[in-house]
């Protein structure tokens, strides 16, 4: 779980994000500029963590008093390649730690729920780190990389479940591809008859978390997920009725076993006791507003 090393909410000197320009990069920023946080936003075209001189162009931006977000991943990860050009990114990061550790006030590393086993009946905090996924095993591995990297740093460990929004490049299966398939005219076509539940989390949540967690100089690991999980088959019946939609929610033979995922969200509401997560209803309703100011 995490501790607080402010009790209060302390602003930050200076916020550089390493990955500032995807998913959830772009959502942190944009967080804590509104909330008067000076920022740096590095993106791909910043610094290519994978390039021969990416320590020395990243080191060059830390200056002293700096917290460092480090969210910039290849995700889903889904090979070994990708799994190997991961670490060599997290490689890239944990030099410049080791380079400029007296530097920085505060560091945060955005992992996920997926260094967790599948088949745990109730995750926390302590549930123990057993990967089966590639995605999952590449997280494992660059969270204990950047803990031996932070030293003395205070270092938070954040872990979310999975994530929704209308910018959200993975596509997904769930509410992101979900809601595409709908604005495509498509019917949705459920893995069996989407009887898996999740628990997902607005993408503006997790900026929020991410901003609280600077605020307050957090340390050590925290499980980003609501507590209550949902199916996907309830997620897709509820886009359908958001979005107005005339298509079908269509199940099709079951081809692996169904798997559920439900979190003890007890760790976090001792954290962040006074933080309201965004219900999945109102949240896909604002997903769905998003789409219609596009028009």
């Amino acid at each position: 779980m995490l501790e607080h090393l402010n009790a209060e909410e302390i602003k930050p000197q200076r916020v550089v994000i390493v990955g500032a320009g995807g998913f959830v990069g772009s959502t942190t920023a944009r967080n804590l500029r509104e909330k008067g946080i000076a920022t740096i936003e590095l993106t791909r075209n910043e610094i290519n963590l994978l390039k021969d001189n990416a320590a020395h162009s990243l080191a060059e931006y830390i200056q002293p008093g700096d917290a460092l977000v480090v969210i910039s991943a290849i995700a889903p990860c889904k090979n070994s390649t990708q799994l190997v050009r991961n670490l060599q990114m997290m490689e890239v990061v944990c030099e410049v730690i080791a380079q400029k550790g007296d530097h920085l006030s505060h560091i945060v590393y955005i992992s996920s729920d997926a260094v967790y086993a599948d088949d745990v009946s109730l995750t926390t905090e302590e549930s123990k780190v057993e990967p089966s996924s590639m995605h999952g095993m590449m997280h494992a591995a660059r969270e204990l990389m950047i803990k031996t990297a932070a030293g003395s740093t205070p270092l938070a460990i954040l872990r979310p479940s999975l994530l929704y929004g209308i910018k959200d490049p993975h596509n997904g299966y769930g509410p992101n591809s979900f809601f595409r398939l709908v604005k495509q005219e498509q019917n949705i076509s459920l893995f069996g008859g989407g009887e898996e539940q999740r628990d997902h989390i607005y993408v503006e949540d997790v900026a929020e978390v991410i901003a609280q967690t600077l605020l307050h100089k957090s340390k050590g690991i925290l499980n980003i997920a609501t507590g209550i999980s949902v199916s996907f088959r309830a997620i897709a019946d509820k886009i359908v009725e958001v979005a107005k939609a005339d298509i079908k929610v269509e199940p099709t033979e079951r081809k692996n076993p169904i798997t559920h995922r439900h979190f003890d969200v007890t760790a976090f509401r001792k954290a962040f006791p006074n933080f309201s997560y965004t219900d999945i209803e109102t949240g896909l309703a604002k997903v769905e507003q998003e789409y219609s100011e596009m028009v």
